[in-house]
């Protein structure tokens, strides 16, 4: 009979933290502060509203080219629905993210009508987001990190990347489940595979400078923050 075979645990600061806890005690002692940031809305703009689709899915490049980001706060503005915490439910049940008693359909209605009628293209959900990957690499590129590890969803594969190719290559980051962490494990970008969000997982300064200049949208996570943090928080 064969010996079942079990994998190691994965090191922290090299992959996402699970639903079942809260976030700041899986990293506890490996990362200072965490922030989740939202994955803005699509608008096109000079390019076609069709194109967005698993087949014709446009590029990082041509999304940043060719698009405008809507914000989660301008997303609540144009669409009356009452706060972040009910945005992240909606886009939830649209995906069929959650359990029936925490589904909110007349959410995920008001979301896709809104969608529809304005033509904005909602996040993907487990993707990094397009319109804000470059200016973030750029300033961990800045901080002295040439280079940066990307992962698989568990890091079991890994491959050291140029940061600068990262920010040419059109396609990178179409993958699912991708985890960023620098070559000294000081900064990690995880997304969660079923969430329109990613975390920012560093110490409080490197973070505070990546927020301001990239205009991330989002909050530092508490003690009992966790994945799920729209339904419990």
């Amino acid at each position: 009979m064969d010996e079942t075979r079990m994998l190691p645990e994965p090191h922290r600061y090299s992959v996402c933290a699970p639903a079942d806890m809260s976030i700041k005690e899986f990293y506890k002692g490996v990362f200072e502060e965490v922030f989740i940031f939202y994955h803005p809305f699509i608008k096109p703009i000079s390019i076609d509203y069709d194109v967005f689709n698993p087949e014709t899915y446009p590029s990082k490049n041509d999304i940043e080219k060719n698009c405008e980001m809507v914000t989660w706060k301008q997303f609540l503005n144009i669409s009356g629905i009452e706060s972040y915490k009910h945005l992240d439910i909606g886009l939830r049940t649209l995906i069929s993210g959650l359990r029936d008693k925490y589904q909110n359909e007349e959410t995920a209605e008001v979301i896709q009508k809104v969608c529809e009628n304005h033509k904005i293209i909602t996040p993907t959900e487990g993707f990094f987001p397009e319109f804000l990957m470059n200016s973030i690499l750029s300033v961990i590129k800045n901080e002295g990190h040439d280079w940066i590890w990307v992962g698989d969803e568990f890091c079991t594969e890994r491959k050291l990347e140029y940061i600068e190719d990262l920010t040419k290559d059109s396609n990178a980051f179409r993958n699912e489940h991708l985890n960023l962490f620098t070559h000294d494990s000081k900064i990690l970008i995880t997304t969660h595979w079923d969430s329109h969000f990613s975390m920012l997982c560093s110490n409080r300064s490197t973070i505070d400078k990546i927020v301001k200049f990239c205009s991330l949208e989002g909050f530092y996570c508490d003690d009992h923050t966790e994945i799920y943090w729209s339904l419990f928080n």
